[in-house]
């Protein structure tokens, strides 16, 4: 019976909400997303599937983004960090990296894998070479994720901005031409 009556004053107080303050926020704010376009790319392509917002922990949604990479395609760490994780799940290799900004980025569907987990990686390292990407989605490609503060983010808010340069060429212009 205590035990009922402590959980139902601990739903009481959650439901209730916290306590009213002087204007001043007394909890200190969390921790900021660190600045954009400060990652690698973890291999060069186009994306072909972007990020898409999980509805809840559970939901449908894409906690990443796929980056067209023919097969064996080596993939690198985006930034520093440490190999949280790195092995198989459901089959498929993937790795995961702590970087000291509280992000965690994961590189998945590799054909192999290069880091065990413990290991430093420095931006630009090599941490496996790519697979095929998510079953019946072509062309081949690496999902790239990214979590902080515990939540899936949009992994192209890290990474930096493509330079256009060789991509855009101008045609000269003839005299009398517009």
């Amino acid at each position: 019976m205590a035990r009922a009556s402590i959980s139902l004053a601990l739903l009481a107080a959650v439901l209730a909400g916290p306590p009213a303050t002087s204007g001043a926020d007394p909890t200190p704010p969390g921790p900021s997303l660190p600045s954009y376009g400060t990652y690698a790319w973890p291999v060069a392509g186009q994306v072909i599937r972007p990020f898409e917002q999980p509805s809840g922990p559970f939901g449908p949604g894409h906690r990443g983004m796929d980056i067209g990479a023919p097969v064996g395609t080596t993939a690198r760490a985006s930034s520093d960090g440490i190999v949280a994780f790195a092995g198989k799940v459901a089959g498929e290799h993937h790795v995961s990296v702590d970087h000291p900004d509280g992000v965690r980025t994961s590189y998945s569907y590799l054909s192999s894998v290069a880091v065990r987990r413990g290991d430093p990686v420095a931006r630009g390292d090599v941490v496996g070479l790519t697979a095929a990407g998510h079953a019946g989605v072509e062309p081949a490609h690496l999902h790239f994720g990214a979590r902080f503060a515990g939540q899936y983010i949009d992994p192209m808010l890290l990474l930096e901005r493509r330079s256009l340069v060789g991509l855009i060429r101008l045609a000269p212009i003839e005299d009398g031409q517009p």
